[in-house]
């Protein structure tokens, strides 16, 4: 299952709902606060800068080396790669230990790794 930025919108507006009148936020109003926040997280990034949220996790800006690829469909090709600026999380203490708790079947992007012949069917009990 995906998380949408619509689903983070409902689901704070709902229980905001819960809470006392007075605190009540409409969607539109957290849908606001919401894109500000992504926004300013954004533009923090795109200014080389690093923006930590506590107990969530850390976004930063890496520089990634230019370096020589290959084309799998031509091997004896070189391909320039230029450098280039790339983001990277690291997630916090917290959610990582969280994650953790999840069971490995329940992690969809586990994938068999290239080459690797899928898993047999399992035989029927005889």
């Amino acid at each position: 299952m995906t998380l949408t930025k619509r689903d983070l919108v409902v689901r704070i507006a709902e229980e905001s709902e819960s809470g006392d009148r007075e605190s009540h936020l409409t969607q539109q109003q957290v849908l606001f606060v919401v894109q500000k926040t992504l926004d300013y997280i954004a533009e923090a990034l795109a200014k080389g800068d690093k923006v930590e949220l506590r107990n969530f996790g850390v976004f930063e800006v890496k520089v990634r080396k230019a370096r020589i690829g290959r084309n799998p469909n031509a091997p004896e090709t070189d391909v320039p790669i230029p450098q280039r600026s790339v983001v990277k999380f690291k997630a916090g203490k917290e959610m990582r230990a969280e994650v953790l708790r999840l069971p490995a079947v329940l992690k969809p992007s586990a994938k068999p790794a290239a080459g690797t012949p899928p898993a047999a069917p399992s035989a029927p009990p005889a």
